[in-house]
């Protein structure tokens, strides 16, 4: 039965609609699968064995009652959560001990669109801290692993959503990226992560840590099953005043295989995402990659991002800034434990700092700052100003070109604890997936090779505002024509 969880999303499909197996089994299949390695990786917060289990009888009786024929693709399939996505009646704890014990009454609504479309949700994954980390070492509950190599993170901030994937654990998982945390981590364990449009998926029921950055992505296997998964989450929500009300592209995959499947298509190559400092074999296969692409049909040219280099600094001001307002509401008194106290300053101050971690504390302490008076102005309106030149920068780039190829991240997966107490070292993980956010664009990273050490390396795909489908496209085409995405870790 452990078979069944070698396989991709869409075959579990194809199974489930010719009867060789039963929802049931494939989520027994996940369960025993989790058993086996969980308790090594660690990229679950939360298992929901019973409640999946449940799910998926009803699945199967759906299934048995109107047969294949009108049903929805994903009608009993499992996935699983990240746990900054809220899921009525199961824990949501954002990877923080500041909402420990927090059941929300509500579910997030990009994935409520799947339980309705009959997804199963297997359990919720770990992540850093309110999403704030490149490795999910800055979890509350633990250090997710590596599948490739225990001893190295998986990256984050959705670590334990894409860990999971790549384990073999469950077909898809949903995570977010607010600057690379689906791509980054998706590139260290070598499958594919799609950062959405900002406004394509509605941020209901997200827990917020930067509201103008933060998306809503999917983990897969490959192209063909984080494109199921996006169509389903994707459109306007009214309960999401930032949603856009952009109609959700039919994906089509048939145009992007046979003889060259990407004639005609242009795509940039930034000098400035391949800079002094980034391993060796990233480069030399990324540009291999790009190389495979043209052989496909693509033309590639060389392009300049001229305002890269203040993506970093300009991030580090506008994310914890909206942080520090987001995390202002965990006081101890609306959301989870309570320190006691004397008075209720006291136990603002208790609750507060004894139950963020650090690296939570020291962005709420930059963002506050970069928002006090008299700083407001050098430090945050000057970040908002840069901001719109990077984004600019990228507007100039899609009226010459339809895509844009470069490095995920600068190398591959690092030892756990390598860089734990380096928090700039830390963030120079997102330099190549952060320009995307400040500019509101969509992007993917799947794998393309492997490092010496045999630990995987991303390319990333930037689109244009709502081009997820060119994303997925080309994705597809590459993955049509190589064998890295099928590549599973032995563990």
């Amino acid at each position: 039965m452990t078979n069944l969880t070698e396989l991709t999303l869409t075959e579990m499909q194809a199974g489930l609609n010719k009867g060789e197996f039963s929802s049931r089994e494939l989520v027994q299949a996940a369960l025993e699968r989790l058993s086996q390695v969980e308790p090594a990786l660690h990229a679950f917060l939360y298992i929901a064995g019973e409640e999946a289990l449940a799910a998926a009888d009803e699945a199967d009786k759906k299934r048995k009652s109107a047969g294949a024929t009108g049903q929805s693709p994903l009608l009993g399939i499992p996935i699983a959560v990240k746990d900054v996505l809220t899921v009525e009646g199961l824990p949501c704890t954002a990877g923080s001990k500041i909402l420990e014990g927090y059941v929300p009454p509500f579910t997030a609504t990009s994935v409520k669109r799947l339980k309705d479309a009959g997804a199963i949700i297997i359990g919720k994954t770990n992540n850093d801290e309110f999403a704030m980390g490149s490795s999910t070492e800055h979890s509350a509950y633990g250090y997710t692993h590596n599948p490739w190599d225990l001893t190295r993170v998986p990256g984050g901030s959705s670590g334990g959503s894409a860990a999971s994937v790549a384990a073999r654990c469950v077909p898809a998982a949903l995570g977010t990226d607010t600057g690379g945390s689906v791509r980054q981590p998706a590139s260290l364990c070598g499958v594919t992560g799609l950062k959405t449009t900002y406004g394509r998926i509605s941020r209901y029921g997200l827990v917020a840590f930067g509201s103008s950055l933060d998306t809503v992505g999917a983990f897969g296997r490959n192209a063909e099953d984080v494109a199921q998964i996006f169509s389903v989450m994707a459109g306007r929500d009214q309960l999401d005043a930032t949603s856009a009300d952009m109609p959700v592209p039919t994906i089509d995959f048939v145009g992007a295989t046979g003889q060259s499947p990407l004639r005609g298509l242009k795509i940039g190559v930034p000098k400035e995402y391949f800079i002094k400092g980034t391993q060796p074999e990233v480069e030399e296969k990324v540009r291999a990659a790009i190389q495979q692409l043209k052989t496909l049909g693509a033309e590639t040219h060389e392009i300049s991002l001229p305002h890269t280099e203040y993506a970093l600094p300009v991030y580090y001001i506008i994310a914890p800034a909206e942080a520090s307002a987001n995390l202002a509401r965990y006081d101890g008194i609306r959301y989870g434990p309570r320190a006691d106290a004397g008075n209720l300053w006291d136990v603002f101050f208790k609750t507060r700092g004894q139950k963020f971690g650090p690296e939570v504390t020291r962005r709420i302490m930059i963002g506050t700052y970069a928002l006090s008076a008299g700083y407001y102005d050098a430090y945050y309106g000057q970040a908002q100003k840069v901001r719109t030149l990077i984004k600019r920068d990228f507007e100039a780039a899609f009226r010459e070109v339809d895509l844009i190829a470069a490095p995920t991240a600068p190398e591959t997966a690092f030892e756990i604890g390598e860089r734990v107490d380096d928090p700039l070292a830390m963030y120079l993980e997102d330099i190549f997936t952060l320009p995307a956010n400040l500019a509101g664009v969509p992007g993917i990273s799947f794998n393309c090779g492997f490092d010496k050490n045999h630990l995987p390396i991303g390319l990333q795909l930037i689109g244009s505002h709502f081009r997820e489908d060119l994303l997925l496209q080309v994705t597809h085409a590459y993955q049509q024509v190589t064998d890295w995405h099928k590549r599973a870790p032995k563990l």
